[in-house]
């Protein structure tokens, strides 16, 4: 028989991510409706409003059954999470420009602090496009090829710090690479599709030798093992296409004159969205 108290802790457990999608939300939105207010002639971009609210749906939609359920019972039902948790999601929340939005509603105050932050030593440090890699893709590495993964899955708790790291390290190297938001020291634009091209490679490499069984080591049967690695191969295509065309739309050539004989230097501008 059940235990009514255990019982409804799941379910509470379970809520828990549909109460934190909707508070995210509800707060952006009613951030972005006081940014339209202050400045009318600016406003605020329904494009990144949109974004936003889109990444906050397939978070939802990743951390809640049928994909939750599917996830615990399933391998490929993992990978999918993990796509949808780690590399869709955040782009579309990254390029709904959160840190921006801040920005132009939060007081004087709090706008110097949130400044002084992203200047901070720690942030320059960790918004480094080497350490958002190794964050990111280097992290596949060390859970797929180590005792990691089959020791996260067996508790709740394993869980939940996996989601974390996902949603977190995927939000950061979408920042990193194409992320409207003001970044310390962001490197220009053909460095970072370098970045992401390493990135690119990391997963193929990763999905190819989950395929063939070499030193993975998941506790899963070989076709679910081997349909993951499907999913992550193609699924993580299509999310670094997407992030590599987020980059390019986001910055746009403008010619400069350069010295001497008179030749045009291209440099790439953020455009404003």
């Amino acid at each position: 028989m059940t235990d009514p108290v255990t019982e409804h802790g799941a379910h509470f457990a379970g809520a828990l991510p549909v109460l934190a999608v909707l508070g995210c939300a509800i707060g952006y939105l009613r951030l972005a409706g006081l940014a339209r207010r202050r400045n009318p002639a600016r406003g605020w971009s329904r494009w990144r409003t949109a974004g936003f609210v889109g990444g906050l749906v397939l978070l939802g939609v990743a951390l809640v059954p049928p994909v939750a359920s599917l996830a615990h019972a399933d391998f490929r039902g993992h990978m999918l999470q993990h796509l949808l948790v780690g590399m869709y999601a955040p782009l579309a929340l990254v390029l709904g420009a959160p840190v921006t939005l801040m920005l132009r509603t939060l007081p004087a105050d709090g706008g110097r602090w949130l400044t002084a932050v992203l200047r901070s030593r720690p942030v320059r440090v960790v918004t480094h496009p080497v350490v958002a890699l190794l964050l990111s893709a280097g992290g596949l590495v060390v859970l797929y090829f180590t005792p990691l993964y089959n020791a996260a899955s067996a508790s709740a708790a394993g869980h939940w710090l996996l989601h974390a790291h996902f949603l977190l390290s995927g939000c950061l190297f979408a920042y990193v690479i194409a992320g409207p938001d003001p970044a310390p020291d962001r490197p220009g634009v053909h460095t970072r599709l370098v970045y992401l091209g390493c990135a690119v490679a990391v997963h193929a490499v990763v999905a190819q030798l989950m395929y063939g069984g070499f030193r993975v080591d998941v506790h899963a049967p070989i076709p679910e093992v081997r349909g993951g690695a499907e999913i992550m191969y193609y699924g993580g295509d299509i999310a670094e296409l997407l992030l590599a065309a987020a980059l390019v739309a986001t910055w746009r050539p403008a010619p400069r004159t350069g010295a001497g004989r008179g030749t045009v230097v291209r440099r790439y501008e953020r455009r404003s969205w």
